[in-house]
């Protein structure tokens, strides 16, 4: 047995976006935000569950690398609604072009659906559903229309 254990690392990539300080045990609901099934995998995908953080409040997070793909701003406002701590991080040429914080705005608009069957966004009518968000962390969001919370806000994501 080694003296010392080496620590396991994702690979770095060439182009593309890491996904970091996910909530720990949401990276899967991150895959599901962006879409990613076996059968729509182009380039590598790397995910660490359970990753050990020096980050203040943190012990345990996710992490995404995504080679080849940057995300546009709605798929990063639906990671800040399950994620609110991650931070993105553009890479480029095996550096970082760009990091920053997720953030939700004041409301959110089309991107979650009311949980309350009886809300009048989910009776066919054409009104999109919004949320006040009254908390950044951790999210808790609020129908404009039917004053319910969302409750579990990854099984309700459009």
């Amino acid at each position: 047995m080694p003296s010392e254990i080496e620590d396991i690392k994702i690979p770095p990539i060439r182009n593309g976006t890491v996904i970091d300080h996910i909530t720990d045990g949401q990276s899967f609901n991150v895959l599901k935000i962006l879409g990613v099934n076996e059968n729509n995998v182009d380039s590598c995908i790397s995910i660490g569950i359970h990753v050990t953080t020096n980050k203040e409040g943190e012990k345990w997070k996710d992490i995404v690398k995504l080679e080849d793909m940057e995300l546009d701003p709605i798929t990063v406002s639906k990671i800040a609604l399950i994620a609110p701590h991650a931070t993105i991080s553009i890479i480029r040429d095996y550096y970082v072009a760009e990091k920053y914080a997720v953030k939700l705005p004041e409301s959110i608009v089309g991107l979650v659906r009311c949980s309350n069957p009886n809300c009048i966004t989910n009776k066919g009518e054409p009104v999109s559903p919004r949320f006040f968000v009254e908390n950044q962390c951790p999210p808790k969001l609020r129908c404009v229309y039917c004053d319910r919370i969302l409750q579990n806000i990854s099984d309700n994501l459009l």
